[in-house]
This record gives C-alpha cells, structure tokens and sequence, in this order.
C-alpha cells in the first residue's frame, strides 16, 4: 500500500511541475506583449476590443494572454503593482478552474484579478468569495481601480444592505462576498414571491478565497431562512433544572472521551419522576427525551469559553477552526435553547425554517468554480473527490526561509505549560516578534495570565475582542510584540516584519523573523500549516514549532500516554518514534473526518435534490416561463413554498430520531432516504390540492387586496442564520445508549403490537 502511495504522489508531482512548465511558458507570453509604451486611450479600447470578442463567443483561452497583459499593465498604472510570474502562472491557473496553493504572502489578491477579469468579459459576472466582510470590502476597493480602468464595474455586498444596493452589487462585473452571505441572498431570493425581490443572476465563474476553509472547515455548514422565532416559554428552564438534579455516576455517564453523555436506568426513573412524565422512551414522551438529552449535552459537555462566550447576554459560539466568535451562528434548535436556559438567558431559537442550504451545496450552483488558499495540498484528495477540484502547488517568489522545528512533546499539560513560558520569556527578552496559537479562549487568557506573571506584556486576540483583530495582527510583526491568538484569528491579513517599518522590519530579521508557537496539534495538518504560514512571508526569516503534551485531547485518544508507563517529567520527551505517532494519529484524524464528512453528506445530499427539483419549477413560475394568470402564479408559488417548508420540518424530525432504526438492525441512512423520498412524493398533489382551493376562493380575481386577505403573502419578517451541525452528530449517535437503556427500551417495545418502528 505504502508502495501505490509513493507512486501515486510521483505521478502527481510529475504531473504539477508539467503543469508549472506550461504555465511559466503562458508567462513568458504574458511577459512579452509588453504594453508599456502604449497611451490609456489604446489601452482602454483594447479592453473594449476584448469584450467584444468574448461576447461573440471567442473563446476565453484565445484571448487569455492578451487579457493578463492588461491587467498587468493597469496595474502597474494604477496602484504601481507588477505581478509576479509566480501570480501570472496562479491566475492562469485559477482560470483552468483549479485550486492553487499559493504561500501566505505571495499576493493572491492580485493573482485573482486576472481570471476574474477574463471571465467578466462575457458580460455574466463574477463572484469573488472571501473570508469576512472586511476582506470582501477591502479587496473591492484596492483592486477596484484596475478593473475601473479597464471599463469594467466592481462592488462589494456587505450584510446589512438593502434589496437593491445588493441588486446594484451583483449586477456589477464583479462582485467581492463572503460565502455566507452570497448563499443568505440566495436562500431569500429562493421564497421570493416576486422577481422584483430577487438580487442574484444567473451563477456564472466563482474564485473562492481562503478556499480549504469554505469548501472543507465549512462546507456542511447548513445556512437557514427562518420566520421569525416565537416565544420558547420556560421549557428550557425546565429541564436545565432537571439535568442538574442528576448525579454523574448513579444517574448518567460519559464516555471515554466526554464526547456523549448517556442515562443510565436509575436516571431515566430519576428524570420520569421529577418531569411527572411517566415512561420516557413512550413515543409521546420523545421529545421529552430529547429535550432532556440536549439539557445534558449543554450542562456536561459544552463548555464557557472553550464552546462559546457570553457576551452582551447573547450566547456566541466559537468557531474551532479560527477560535473567533462564530458570528450568526446557531446549534440545533434543541440544543441552541438548551445552552440559552444553561445560561440563564432568553432563547433566540425557533422560528419555521423557510430553505436551507449548505455551503457545498450552494457552491455546487456555479458552472465554473477554482479557488485558491496557502494549505490545500494535505487534502487534495477531499477537495477532487466532492468538487473535482485538482490542487496545484505554485512555487514562491522567493524560496521559503522558514524553519519549522520538531514538536517538543511533554508528559503532562503542567510541563507543557511551564516550557511554553519559560521559551517566550527568554526569546522574548532578544525582542524578536511572537505569536502564540492556542487551542481556546479559555487557554489564551491561562497563558496571557501566566505571562503576566512572568512580566512578558502580550496582546491577547481570541473571541472576546475580535473587532480588535486587524489592528493587534499589524503589530504582530514589531520587535518585542508577543500576540497571543486562538488558532487563526487574523486570517487573510499579513503580518509584516517591524510592522511594515523597513528599519523595524531589519532588525526582526537578523533577530531571526517571526517565531510562531503552537501551544496544541490540530486534528488536520492544514490548520496547523495555517498557524505556521504566518511566518516566513515571501522570503522572510521565520520559524515555527509547536508544543505537545501527552495529555492534550487528541493524543489522549489514541492512548500514547500509555506507551510511557507513567513517566511523568518536565523535560521534553526525546524518543524520535513520538513524533511519527504523532504524524500518523493526524493522517488517522483526517481520513476519519473525511469518511465521516461523506456519511453526513448523504442526510443533505438527497434534500438537495429535492429542493433543486421543486426549485426549478418554482423559478420558471416566477420568471414567467409558464404561462399563468397573476393570481395562479402568486397562489402557487405561496404553496410550494409551504410545503418545503413542512417537508424541511419533517425531515429535521426524522433525522433527529433516525438513530433509532440502527437498534432494529436497519441502515440509518437508508431509513432516512425512504421516508423523505416517500414524503417528497406526496408534496405536488398537496400544492395541485390546496392551489385549485384558493383559486376557487379568490375566484379568479388578481387584486392583490385579495392575495393580501387571504394571507398568501411573503413572511413579514425574516431571519438568517448558520446551524453548528456538529452537535447533532452527538445526539444521533447510538453510542449514547448504555446497554442499560438499551434493554429498558426492548422491554418497553417488546409489548407493542408488531413494532411500530416507523413512528419513531
């Protein structure tokens, strides 16, 4: 195996260095249609002449080197920037629709005017996805000129605009979103009872920025349109009490690695007793039990400043790629009002769920798509297998001079922790620049305080001052600037040497560049090759190294510490073979992540396709492309959007209890697609039935009055929101059942007439 492994990496790297040889001769091309000489007014026209050709139907390739050409001398002109060959030989790439792996640094910003502009020639737009509003607003405005120049219009969509100040930005050639947001308009424009209300055309050439983080960290990120929520009551309350009542132990239990937490029998009676409920694993007492499943799961296994941070008495999430504040983020309904009693606080969950949509899925809407990131390599195979995605490796402009140090592995969290201070206190006394990536808030604040104490001034950049956040990345670069960041807080903004200062920025190099420390192994190679890109921007100085402790969460699952017989010191361990088991857990990680991606994949797959079923009759009604009267349109469309939307609610609920078909020795999957297939099927007679009721009420008139009285009508208000999907993986998973509840549960069924399973 390991044999097939090295030949498959030697084809693809002959392949890559193919490739680069193809595009550093594109390059060269590029390089010598030198339009330097050339007055604006020819260059202008000559753009004109581009777009002409485009919309004839030229195609793109023919016209590629002649477009980059532009686009380099625009550049030079407007904002005295000269690509790279490095960034030509990326943008071309990017318009072959690949993923490019550029380094930090190495300017992908520009790299993607080029293909964005080539592909805007059509006169069909162009999206660039970035990682935050921020980015999405700066890049707009600094490469804005070039495309101005050019003749070309360029906008950025920014949440909070209005219907048509978005209409106005993706009208433009090309258009700077984040993911989510471009994907909310998308889920509005999907209820829309009017075009009038629509913002988004027809999805034509996307670049995805920062793309390892929206296709893979992110991409079962369900995004939701909900009405608004309505009262919760003081359910959650309830059982938050109830959960807090029970004792670990005589009542309930965790497993190994406080991932689930289970009743045993003595806590079931424990719970039917003070809930006054009778038996709990009833069919009518379900949600009971799932309530009070969630109010254990918030009170044991989520976690202040660690899961999420109270802030301005709202529950924020955190999210555990970039320790920053998940913004607009929720977790399962249950769980979300769960987590809001736990706290003490009014629940903001609820509200009928409209459409919904995941980030894969949303980005599966665009024909052409490529996407570029500084980490891609590691899971090429991820991203060929769900996007057909082939990543590329495009070489530095300056050969890399970063030195990433071997993990210094300790025994104990104690150790770890003493080391951590004692290095930053010594390397910070020569002032050379410091940034420490931690695994929580809750461990930046330990180590700023321990810092403190050990009189190191540091600023510290977690999910509690995010706002902060461009401001402390620019100074993390200064000499004797100690920044102490949650995973990858700062994202998409580099961190020069000296802060930009040229004066400042030698002496950080002689002192050896920017030292990055990682206090923690993540479960993917690319999160930590995130945290080590930081340092060693186009050609700097730098190094990285992290620090492991034997006690850390992901190595105490695969039972390392065991291998060392107790041994409990505070020097760092030297036995080479750690650090290839610790390599291998990684490697173990992400291929248990991925299957486990592709299993969850298959509960959104098929709702998808549903939706994009139903979708596609609904738009050709509001387009017009069916012949119908005001009124039958209006009519249909306000009940097709009905029974989504129960279908949406039905298959939340079967999925929440589909668990249960794995104790009968059925596939939970398999179980899933059946009864949603089985629903689905019933919905166009629904919408045929309930449509040819109102018509008859409304008896033909298309006076809005009367749309407006009989109430088929767009809800009167909104709200958009993410679901963390994450948790309901701990709620589904049959693990949760002791062998305890599960023979309780038999003994309860067992007398029920020839088991109604399919009334789970």
């Amino acid at each position: 195996m390991n044999v097939a492994v090295k030949l498959m990496r030697e084809f693809k790297d002959r392949d890559n260095r193919h490739r680069l040889k193809g595009y550093r001769d594109k390059a060269e091309l590029i390089r010598k249609r030198n339009l330097e000489a050339w007055d604006d007014g020819p260059l202008q026209a000559e753009s004109l002449r581009l777009t002409k050709e485009a919309k004839s139907g030229t195609p793109l390739d023919e016209l590629l080197v002649d477009a980059y050409a532009l686009v380099c001398e625009a550049a030079k002109r407007t904002l005295g920037l000269q690509p790279y060959d490095v960034q030509l030989m990326a943008a071309i790439a990017l318009h072959e629709r690949l993923l490019i792996e550029q380094y930090t640094g190495e300017g992908k910003t520009l790299s993607a005017v080029m293909p964005a502009y080539l592909n805007a020639l059509t006169g069909e737009g162009v999206h660039v996805l970035t990682f935050n509003d921020y980015l999405a607003n700066r890049d707009a405005e600094w490469m804005g000129p070039i495309y101005r120049f050019l003749g070309l219009t360029v906008n950025a969509v920014q949440a909070g605009m209005s219907l048509s100040e978005k209409r106005k930005a993706y009208a433009a050639d090309i258009t700077y979103v984040t993911a989510k947001e471009a994907g909310f308009d998308y889920l509005r424009d999907t209820i829309a009872l009017d075009k009038a209300d629509t913002v988004h055309r027809p999805f034509h050439y996307v670049i995805v920025d920062e793309a390892d983080s929206l296709l893979l960290d992110e991409a079962r990120v369900p995004l939701v349109i909900a009405g608004e929520p309505d009262s919760s009551g003081n359910d959650g309350i309830r059982f938050a009490a109830v959960a807090r009542q029970l004792e670990q132990a005589e009542h309930y239990d965790f497993d190994e690695f406080k991932r689930n937490v289970y009743l045993s029998e003595a806590g079931s009676a424990k719970a039917e007793s003070l809930l006054g409920c009778g038996n709990l694993y009833e069919n009518d007492n379900s949600h009971l039990l799932m309530s009070l499943n969630c109010a254990l799961h918030a009170e044991l296994l989520l976690k202040r400043d660690v899961d999420y941070i109270v802030r301005d008495g709202k529950i924020e999430l955190i999210d555990e790629y970039t320790g920053r504040v998940a913004e607009n983020r929720h977790l399962p309904e249950g769980l979300q009002a769960a987590l809001s009693a736990k706290e003490g606080l009014q629940s903001t969950a609820g509200g009928k769920i409209l459409g919904t949509i995941t980030l894969q899925h949303f980005l599966s809407l665009y024909p052409k798509i490529c996407g570029m990131t500084a980490t891609a390599h590691v899971s090429a195979m991820e991203f060929e297998h769900i996007y057909a995605l082939q990543v590329v490796q495009i070489p530095p402009n300056r050969p890399n001079m970063r030195i990433d140090h071997p993990h210094r592995i300790y025994t104990h969290k104690e150790a770890k922790l003493k080391a951590l201070v004692q290095e930053i206190t010594s390397v910070h006394a020569t002032g050379r620049p410091i940034l420490i990536g931690t695994s929580s808030v809750e461990e930046s604040d330990m180590l700023a305080e321990a810092l403190a104490v050990a009189d190191v001034p540091c600023h510290v950049l977690n999910a509690k001052n995010d706002a902060k956040e461009a401001e402390i990345i620019a100074k993390a670069g200064e000499i004797g600037a100690v920044t102490v960041s949650t995973n990858m807080a700062g994202r998409g903004v580099d961190i020069r040497l000296g802060g930009g200062n040229p004066a400042q920025a030698e002496v950080v190099a002689k002192l050896g560049g920017l030292y990055v420390i990682g206090t923690h192994m993540h479960q993917s190679v690319r999160i930590d090759n995130q945290l080590r890109g930081r340092s060693g921007r186009q050609g700097d100085p730098g190094a990285s190294v992290f620090f492991v402790s034997l006690e850390d969460e992901l190595l105490l699952r695969f039972g390392i510490v065991k291998a060392i017989r107790g041994l409990r010191q505070d020097e760092a361990l030297k036995e080479s073979v750690l650090h290839s088991k610790i390599a291998h857990i990684q490697r173990v990680i992400m291929g248990q992540n991925f299957h486990i991606r592709q299993e969850l994949n298959s509960y959104s797959d098929m709702v998808e396709e549903q939706r994009r079923m139903l979708y596609e009759e609904r738009l050709g009604i509001l387009q017009g492309e069916t012949p119908m009267s005001p009124s039958e349109q209006r009519v249909r469309l306000y009940y097709i959007d009905k029974f989504w939307a129960d279908h949406l609610a039905y298959a939340s609920y079967i999925r929440e209890s589909i668990h249960l078909t794995s104790l009968v020795k059925r596939n939970p999957i398999d179980e899933f697609h059946a009864q949603i297939i089985q629903a689905y099927e019933q919905i166009s007679a629904q919408i045929n039935e309930e449509s040819a009721n109102m018509l008859a009420k409304l008896g033909g008139s298309n006076d809005p009055a009367m749309w407006e009285k009989f109430g088929l009508k767009s809800p009167t208000s909104t709200r958009t929101y993410i679901i963390n999907d994450q948790y309901n993986q701990y709620l589904q998973n049959p693990g949760s059942w002791s062998p305890g509840t599960i023979i309780a549960y038999w003994m309860r069924k067992i007398l029920r007439p020839v088991f109604g399973w399919s009334k789970f």
